[in-house]
């Protein structure tokens, strides 16, 4: 490398996932073996489905998407939250970093709410408490938020978070209905 990397091999996984309190009484925690039937429930959803390309075909396979998480973050690759309801406690979405990049202190958000709780700023929330862990404790620099151009609410989501649209990467994504135009949004550590 000419460069030595922004954050060294190790910042992520020299520290314990922490659990996240965001506004609205939301609080953020590592996904459980057990948390394995909302997610079934979350990928059956046709709005998640279309978005996130992927449904779960049973029990075991929302088991083993949960179980694999404390992997992910012991490799420095992605993290991921379940975003848990004041109330009852009992996860209603997902916020995450995805594709991390010690070297260059970057991550790509990604984030879903199920349905009964939408409409109520769980992922702005969600994302405004990852976002300042990522760039308070991590030390991340930049963080990208992409979705398809199709994907109206996320566009709107990232507007209202202070992600401004950096470009349209052209045809990026297959999607069930064919491929789809991405845009691709972002926010630098020193914007406040």
């Amino acid at each position: 490398m000419l460069v030595p990397p922004v954050l060294p091999a190790g910042s992520l996984r020299a520290v314990r996932q922490p659990r996240l309190g965001a506004d609205g009484g939301l609080t953020l925690r590592p996904w459980r073996v057990g948390d394995a039937g909302t997610v079934r429930r979350a990928f059956e959803c046709p709005e998640i489905q279309r978005w996130h390309l992927r449904r779960m075909a049973d029990e075991a396979e929302a088991r083993d998407w949960t179980a694999r998480w404390p992997a992910r973050w012991a490799a420095e690759t992605d993290a991921s939250w379940a975003v848990l309801a004041e109330r009852t406690g009992e996860p209603v979405g997902q916020v995450g970093l995805r594709e991390i990049r010690l070297d260059q202190a970057s991550a790509e958000l990604s984030y879903w709410v199920l349905p009964a709780a939408r409409g109520r700023g769980v992922a702005v929330a969600a994302v405004r408490v990852v976002q300042a862990w990522a760039f308070d404790r991590l030390g991340l620099h930049r963080l990208d938020l992409r979705h398809s151009t199709e994907n109206r609410a996320s566009c709107r989501m990232a507007d209202r978070l202070g992600y401004p649209v950096e470009g349209t990467l052209r045809r990026a994504w297959w999607h069930a209905d064919g491929w789809h135009d991405v845009h691709l949004h972002a926010r630098l550590r020193d914007e406040g």
